[in-house]
């Protein structure tokens, strides 16, 4: 991986760690939340897009309508996933669980699906992963053991939706060559085309007040989500996924510590070891 690659990467597990963040300060309707971060990432970042659009000079191409259309159903799993962990147990737990098993699925699937071989240390890194999350899972919780338990499993359900769409998104911007803001973007539009008939059937009570508590929320994510994950497609068009996946879970260790300082959440410790122990098994992944 190039030095350049590894920047943005770096860049981007920050952006991601301080949007998560933002996220599990939302304790109203969750899906309300995800719309108007998706809605105001389409606004916001649109401008560049068309930009990025008539620079590449590509054209209209049915791939650039359906590959974003893909990501966008994987990305709302991810996103509405995500949400229901953090309303429902600690961040320190749901954010290390979601971003070890993403890359531990996403390199499987790399090696038996795109005939990757990233070598003999990403299988020790798998289990050194695993190792982190039980230490992880092992701990107290804010809401005790029901809480615990239901942090670990909406945290693997995560990243079995970030594996899903790293895979696929690597497919779109490096076989596919699609351009990485556009690509984002268009998949941000679905996102909200696709979200906008339940959520005015029912969910548009809740939206004024989402919008009035949490706009703060929503604009850093709507500005940092979108950030980090271009940053990430950037990485793919020269790094394979089996390395770029797990680097960017360096956010770990930053989200964890942060969680602990700003939501006071128990047993910072454990699961700040805990998260180091994954961050070292990705790190053996991307050897």
């Amino acid at each position: 991986m190039s030095t350049f690659a590894l920047a943005l990467i770096l860049v981007a597990a920050l952006c991601h760690a301080v949007w998560n963040l933002a996220a599990k300060r939302v304790r109203t309707d969750g899906y309300a939340f995800v719309w108007s971060y998706d809605l105001g990432s389409v606004l916001l970042w649109a401008p560049l897009a068309i930009i990025s659009l008539v620079q590449s000079g590509i054209g209209f191409s049915p791939a650039l309508l359906l590959a974003p259309l893909v990501s966008g159903v994987l990305h709302i799993a991810y996103q509405l996933t995500l949400q229901t962990g953090y309303a429902r147990a600690d961040l320190g737990v749901v954010y290390p669980v979601a971003r070890g098993v993403g890359p531990v699925l996403s390199m499987v699937v790399a090696i038996l699906v795109l005939g990757e071989r990233p070598g003999w240390a990403a299988a020790l890194g798998a289990l050194v992963v695993v190792g982190g999350i039980v230490v992880v899972a092992t701990g107290r919780s804010a809401a005790g053991r029901h809480g615990l338990r239901a942090g670990v499993a909406w945290g693997a359900a995560t990243g079995l939706a970030i594996a899903a769409y790293t895979l696929w998104d690597s497919y779109s911007v490096a076989t596919l060559e699609l351009p990485p803001v556009l690509y984002f973007v268009t998949s941000c539009l679905w996102q909200v085309v696709l979200m906008t008939p339940t959520l005015l059937r029912r969910h548009r009570a809740s939206l004024p007040p989402v919008l009035h508590l949490h706009w703060r929320e929503i604009v850093l994510v709507a500005v940092l989500s979108p950030l980090a994950y271009i940053l990430v497609l950037e990485a793919m068009r020269t790094a394979p996924v089996s390395l770029v996946a797990p680097a960017r879970e360096s956010s770990i260790v930053v989200g964890s510590l942060l969680a602990w300082w700003l939501f006071k959440e128990p047993d910072p410790l454990r699961r700040m070891l805990g998260a180091a122990i994954v961050l070292a098994g990705i790190v053996l992944i991307a050897v």
